[in-house]
């Protein structure tokens, strides 16, 4: 079972394809393909598909979770789930074809509350930037 199996997501709803790297608990690199087959591209935008920024958001918060629950010395969450973002940016899009990178770090924990720092980027071009927090039941 690979890591990212622990996501609750449905395969429609996972937005990160591959582990690249990963530091238990620390921080992790994945990638994800935009493949343009996904259901949202379909109305966003007809004739110029562009992945929302916030499933960019969502893709970091995925992989913060992986990272989190993969602390060797601290038990999973129950339960874990997206419930702040705070100073997200949205820089650019993503379209068809490009592979993400996307990068999580945990900065902090408290209790059931994980703060991640993390960014969104293809060919070296910054997309997207966000800390969240993830909040779960210990």
């Amino acid at each position: 079972m690979s890591k990212l199996d622990a996501l609750p997501h449905g395969p429609e709803f996972r937005f990160v394809d591959e582990l690249v790297s990963l530091e238990p608990g620390k921080q992790a690199l994945g990638r994800y393909l935009v493949k343009g087959d996904e259901a949202f591209l379909v109305g966003h935008f007809p004739g110029n598909p562009l992945m929302p920024g916030v499933i960019l958001i969502e893709a970091i918060a995925q992989l913060g979770g992986v990272v989190a629950q993969s602390d060797p010395e601290i038990a999973a969450l129950k339960n874990l789930l997206l419930t702040g973002v705070r100073g997200a940016k949205i820089l650019g899009a993503a379209v068809p074809g490009e592979l993400l990178e996307i990068e999580a770090t945990v900065e902090g924990r408290l209790g059931g509350m994980i703060q991640v720092s993390g960014r969104v980027s293809t060919a070296g071009r910054e997309l997207a930037t966000a800390k969240i927090m993830l909040s779960g039941e210990e």
